[in-house]
């Protein structure tokens, strides 16, 4: 009998460019990279038919199922990357957007050079702004802010507020290579005098030029992006069943591995989206859960977690609990001949491995499917933590995932 789990490192992408088309918009913790997305679709894809992402961050599957010929449909429960998402995968003319490229640079180029006083520009109310921000990086983030709420055309704002989402982090007093919000040392703070119109309009011109290699190759198909969150019962709006999911759910709760609502709040509320500051806490495994978790691959390990701290193993508890319900719901509105293929990470808590691999593989089973495959494969190229500290002493680590699987399930005929 052949296993059907294996590791193939045909499936690492050691060299490619994880960053092209609109790929390259903005940076963004544990996203999956283009060429798995792809290869799946090359695979198992259905030219004309409907891809589902529930879990679609800042939308990776959605532009290559829209550059593969299928119709797809993202959710995200985070305001900032449903933002990114529809940016990357419904795109402004490029003559309509050069002409507001070009007015937006005379703009900063007066802002620049003229002796007017930037902070004539409205100042958004962003928590803790002077920690976070210093006085002339608030009067320049304004300034482009305000030129960029003057823009009727949500295509071409969108896309200005991608490249503004970067630069206001990017900007900011946050210490580099960290997910939750970390301030740099304070020794660092008096040099740090970063070119904010530079910066913004460097990314502005690395994304037009993957916006304008992605139109090239975009087929005529439609792409949804919602706030549906699955793991409540939701559905989406859309196809009425689905034919292909693509899709790499967190690896667990926000609150104690990536923290996706931390990463994105400073940017979220300089731009005004609605309940940022609500990510992590709505998340899966965001909140304690009182439902029912049969026994299942996981339980194991909640149980030997439990042993070491009640509380650690509640929260990976409840991020199990979400994570069944929403793939309750996924087996519900998708079609006869779907395949879904789950990217996910065993990762680590006190010390102990969750198969959550197999969790998957034996949920779908549960509402009727078989396994196909799982493929492993090594993590070169993805923007994650690579230790983390389970016993929250100073100086004592535990490695993280260095590997993910893809599990590829098939409803049973």
């Amino acid at each position: 009998m052949v296993d059907t789990k294996h590791k193939d490192v045909s499936w690492d992408f050691r060299k490619s460019d994880t960053k092209e088309y609109t790929h390259c918009f903005h940076n963004y913790p544990a996203m999956m990279i283009p060429q798995v997305a792809r290869k799946l679709l090359e695979r198992y894809g259905v030219r004309g038919g409907w891809l589902l992402d529930p879990y679609c961050g800042t939308g990776t599957s959605l532009v290559e199922a829209s550059m593969f010929g299928m119709n797809a449909v993202g959710c995200d429960i985070n305001p900032l990357v449903r933002l990114i998402a529809s940016a990357k995968t419904a795109p402004p003319p490029l003559h309509i957007l050069d002409e507001h490229l070009a007015h937006l640079d005379d703009a900063l180029m007066q802002a620049r050079f003229t002796e007017d006083n930037p902070c004539a520009a409205q100042v958004p109310q962003v928590f803790n702004m002077d920690y976070w921000f210093s006085g002339r990086v608030v009067e320049y983030l304004s300034v482009i802010r305000e030129y960029i709420l003057s823009v009727r055309d949500k295509a071409v704002r969108d896309f200005l507020w991608v490249a503004f989402s970067e630069t206001a982090r990017e900007c900011s007093y946050t210490k580099n290579g960290e997910f939750k919000l970390v301030r740099m040392p304070a020794q660092k703070l008096d040099a740090y005098d970063p070119d904010v119109f530079g910066i913004f309009q460097d990314k502005l011109a690395r994304n037009r030029k993957g916006l304008a290699a992605y139109i090239q190759r975009r087929e005529n198909v439609e792409v949804l992006v919602t706030d549906t969150n699955t793991a409540n019962d939701e559905t989406p709006p859309g196809a009425q069943s689905f034919d292909l999911v693509i899709t790499s759910p967190p690896y667990g709760d926000s609150s104690t591995i990536v923290a996706y609502g931390q990463f994105s709040r400073l940017s979220a509320e300089w731009i005004g989206l609605l309940n940022s500051r609500k990510v992590d806490r709505i998340s899966m495994g965001g909140s304690r859960k009182y439902g029912y978790l049969p026994d299942s691959p996981v339980t194991p390990a909640i149980e030997e977690i439990r042993a070491i701290d009640r509380k650690r193993a509640l929260q990976v508890e409840a991020f199990y609990i979400d994570l069944r319900n929403s793939i309750k719901t996924i087996a519900s509105i998708t079609s006869q001949r779907v395949t879904v293929c789950y990217v996910v990470g065993n990762r680590r808590v006190k010390g102990v491995t969750l198969p959550t691999d197999e969790f998957v593989e034996d949920t779908f089973s549960d509402f009727g499917f078989s396994h196909k495959e799982t493929i492993v494969r090594n993590i070169p190229n993805k923007r994650m933590p690579l230790a983390n500290s389970p016993s929250n002493i100073a100086g004592r680590t535990d490695s993280t995932m260095r590997e993910e699987c893809i599990v590829v399930c098939q409803r049973d005929a």
